[in-house]
């Protein structure tokens, strides 16, 4: 089993170390990720610059590699033959911090998670909720376990499986749970901030970092952390609105392309 793990963390992240250890039981472990945090910056890539990889050792001895792009860039590096193999799964996190609902959109761990069914391989993402102090072990031999049922059952690279832990010691845990998305419950607020640098006609505003909340429903992942269960929500790529095609299939499209068709 060949397997790329990455994250959005960045390359010395404990989560980022604590998965890779994991994975070495399951197979042959490539490490490629972020030099610096990249949290929340999705499927972005870098465009029009080159990238810089440095090689880093790890305190096992063991080597990975830096990147200066995203977590994106980082699957791609790997893809298109900057390793000598082609990963058989791509495997991103473990974040610092859950990546639940709606955050999916946002988050560059479940963005390089995505890059891998992008590219017909199986991936997983793995988050775990915010802490002082981490406890990795539990969701770190999960996914181990989860990559093991994956070849075992010959999981499509169609598929994403989207894990999020409770951040507690295995014996707190009340099992795991196959789940689907939650929904958010956004806080944000537009604040002016005051202090700016003095620049003519700049302004200085401040809109994230109110936490969030979520719709309380069984069956979703917000609900599994919430009752100490690790949450499994499978994800793909389909983005086409079926029903959306429905309801603009008898609109007359030709005579928009008119130029009386304007508005």
């Amino acid at each position: 089993m060949k397997i790329l793990v990455t994250n959005d963390d960045g390359i010395f992240s404990p989560g980022l170390f604590a998965l890779k250890q994991a994975m070495d039981v399951c197979g042959q472990v490539a490490v490629i990720a972020p030099d610096k945090n990249r949290s929340a910056i999705g499927r972005g890539i870098t465009i029009g610059e080159s990238l810089n990889v440095d090689e880093i050792t790890f305190s096992d001895g063991s080597t990975g590699y830096s990147v200066d792009g995203t977590p994106v860039d980082c699957v791609r590096l790997a893809s298109l033959g900057f390793l000598d193999w082609q990963p058989d799964i791509v495997v991103s996190g473990i974040n610092l911090g859950p990546n639940l609902g709606d955050d999916i959109t946002y988050s560059g761990t479940v963005a390089a998670a995505f890059e891998g069914i992008m590219l017909g391989i199986p991936a997983i993402a793995v988050s775990i909720e915010r802490a002082e102090e981490y406890q990795f072990e539990p969701v770190a031999r999960f996914t181990a376990g989860m990559v093991g049922k994956i070849v075992e059952n010959n999981i499509p690279g169609t598929i994403l499986l989207n894990i999020n832990a409770p951040n507690l010691p295995l014996a707190s845990l009340n099992g795991a749970q196959v789940t689907r998305l939650g929904k958010r419950i956004y806080r944000d607020q537009l604040v002016e901030e005051t202090g700016g640098d003095g620049s003519p006609g700049r302004k200085r505003y401040h809109i994230y970092g109110d936490d969030p909340s979520y719709h309380e429903e069984e069956g979703t992942d917000f609900h599994a952390l919430n009752e100490k269960k690790i949450s499994v929500t499978p994800i793909h790529f389909a983005l086409t609105n079926l029903a959306g095609m429905e309801i603009i299939r008898d609109w007359d499209l030709n005579a928009l392309v008119a130029p009386e068709g304007a508005c």
